[in-house]
C-alpha cells in the first residue's frame, strides 16, 4: 500500500506544476460561449490541485484543495459527485487516473447542490463520459439555467456556468443504484433549495461502515435566513435541515468542502491509507451543532431587520 501511495504522489507531482499554472494564471478561462459567463476564481483553494485521497473502501476524494469531488467505484462503472469550478475537469481526470481508474468508466453524475463552485465543470464531464446527471428536483432548474435561477437573485442574473441537462429529478428518500452501490438522497435545503446529502453502506475488512456525503447548512454572504423573497420558507428549511442532520449517525462523513470536515487536519499528502482516518461521529455532531449555532445567531440578526408587510 505504501508503494501504491508513493506511485500516486509521483504521478500527482508530474501534473501539479502544469495544472497550477493553468488554473491560476490570468489566462485560465477558455473563451466562453455567449450564452453564459464564467465567474473568476478568486479563492486559491478552489483551483489549487490536490492529490487524490482514499477515504474508505470504494470512496475517494478527487477534487481540488478545498472543493470536494467524490468518486465512488462500483461493480459496473463509477459515480462522480460534484465537479468544482470551471476548468476542474483536467485535475479531476488526472486524480482518477492516478488512482488507477478510467475517467471513461464514470457512469453516473450527482451533485450536492447547484452553486457554480460545485458544478461548473459538470456539463463538460457529462459530454466526455456520456453519464446521466441526477439532481434533487428543487435544484434542477438551477443547473439547467447555468446558475441563473438562484433564489439569491430573484431578478435574474443570467447563466454563470454551462447549463446542465438533468436526466432524473430526485426526491427526498429516493435511492440511486449503480452496480453494487445504492445511495439514498436526503433533501437538506437552506444553502440552496435543493441542497442534498447522500448515504450508503460500504464494507472494509469485513466491517460495515455508514458513509455520509453531506451538504452542510452553511449560509452564503448576503443571505437573510429570516426572509428571502426568492425563498420565503428559508427559515424553516434551515431549521428542518439542521434538525435532520443532528439525527444522522454516520461512521464516516465528508462534505462539499474539504474545510467543512477538516480534511487537511485529518490527512496530509503521503499519509498511508487508514480506513478509520475519517471515522469521526463525535466530530460530525459537533460540526452540525456549530452550523446550527451560526444559523441561530444569523436568524436573530436578520429578524431585527425590516420585514415585508403582509
Amino acid at each position: 500500500m505504501m508503494i501504491h501511495n508513493r506511485l500516486i504522489h509521483v504521478l500527482y507531482a508530474v501534473i501539479t506544476t502544469a495544472l497550477t499554472t493553468l488554473l491560476l494564471s490570468t489566462t485560465v478561462f477558455a473563451q466562453a460561449p455567449a450564452t453564459y459567463r464564467q465567474l473568476p476564481i478568486t479563492i486559491e483553494g478552489y483551483a489549487k490541485p490536490f492529490p487524490p485521497v482514499h477515504i474508505i473502501s470504494n470512496l475517494y476524494y478527487v477534487g481540488t484543495y478545498d472543493l470536494a469531488v467524490y468518486l465512488i467505484t462500483t461493480s459496473n462503472g463509477h459515480i462522480l459527485i460534484n465537479t468544482g469550478v470551471n476548468n476542474s475537469t483536467a485535475p479531476i481526470k488526472a486524480n482518477i487516473e492516478a488512482l488507477g481508474f478510467k475517467f471513461s468508466d464514470i457512469k453516473l453524475l450527482l451533485g450536492t447542490h447547484g452553486h457554480w463552485d460545485h458544478v461548473a465543470a459538470m456539463a463538460e464531464i457529462k459530454r466526455m463520459t456520456g453519464a446521466p446527471m441526477m439532481m434533487h428536483e428543487d435544484d434542477a432548474e438551477l443547473l439547467e439555467t447555468g446558475g441563473g435561477y438562484d433564489f439569491r437573485f430573484p431578478q435574474g442574473r443570467g447563466a454563470i456556468y454551462e447549463p446542465i441537462k438533468v436526466d432524473r429529478r430526485l426526491k427526498d428518500g429516493d435511492t440511486i443504484r449503480q452496480g453494487d452501490v445504492e445511495l439514498t438522497i436526503h433533501h437538506h435545503p437552506g444553502h440552496t433549495k435543493g441542497s442534498s446529502s447522500f448515504t450508503y453502506t460500504t464494507q472494509e475488512n469485513g466491517r460495515p461502515y455508514q458513509v455520509l456525503i453531506i451538504n452542510m447548512g452553511t449560509i452564503n454572504p448576503g443571505v437573510n435566513v429570516g426572509f428571502m423573497p426568492g425563498f420565503p420558507k428559508i427559515t424553516d428549511a434551515y431549521a428542518t435541515t439542521l434538525t435532520k442532520q443532528k439525527q444522522m449517525r454516520p461512521d464516516v462523513w465528508v462534505s462539499s468542502h474539504a474545510g467543512h470536515f477538516n480534511m487537511h487536519d485529518k490527512y496530509k499528502p503521503g499519509d498511508a491509507y487508514d480506513p478509520n482516518r475519517f471515522v469521526d461521529p463525535a466530530g460530525y455532531l459537533a460540526k452540525v451543532e456549530r452550523y446550527e449555532k451560526l444559523y441561530l445567531e444569523q436568524l436573530q440578526k436578520d429578524r431585527a431587520t425590516a420585514k415585508p408587510s403582509n
